[in-house]
C-alpha cells in the first residue's frame, strides 16, 4: 500500500505542471515580474486568412534575470497575484545589449558638425 502512495506522488507533480509557450519579454519595469507578449496565427472563420494574434503574459521571474527582447519559455503556474499566472522557466535567446558604447556611436552619428552655423 505504501508502493501506491508513493507512485502517485511522483505522478502528481507531472500532471500539475501548465502548459508551456515561448515569447517575448515586452517590458522589464516591474520587480520580479515580466511583460510576455505569446503569438499564434489564427485563421479567419470566413475567408481562411491567417491573422497574427497575441496574447499577453504576466511572468514572474524570482531572479530579475530577463530583459526587454529576450526570447522566454514561460509554464502555467498557480495565481500568484491580480495579474500573474505564469512562471519563467528559461531564457531561450537574449537580446543584444543596450549598454552605454553600444547607445555612443547612435549619438555621435546624430551630432551636428562643429563648424555648422548658429542662428542668433
Amino acid at each position: 500500500m505504501a508502493d501506491t502512495k508513493t507512485a502517485t506522488a511522483t505522478e502528481t507533480p507531472a500532471a500539475s505542471e501548465g502548459r508551456l509557450v515561448l515569447g517575448i519579454v515586452t517590458s522589464d519595469q516591474m520587480n520580479k515580474t515580466r511583460r510576455v507578449e505569446v503569438q499564434r496565427l489564427v485563421r479567419h472563420a470566413k475567408y481562411g486568412k491567417f491573422i497574427k494574434k497575441r496574447t499577453v503574459c504576466y511572468t514572474h521571474d524570482e531572479a530579475n534575470e530577463s530583459h526587454l527582447g529576450d526570447t522566454v519559455e514561460i509554464q502555467e503556474s498557480r495565481p500568484l497575484s491580480k495579474t500573474k499566472r505564469w512562471t519563467l522557466i528559461r531564457i531561450l535567446t537574449k537580446a543584444p545589449s543596450r549598454t552605454v558604447a553600444n547607445l555612443e556611436g547612435a549619438v555621435a552619428g546624430s551630432q551636428l558638425p562643429t563648424d555648422a552655423p548658429v542662428s542668433k
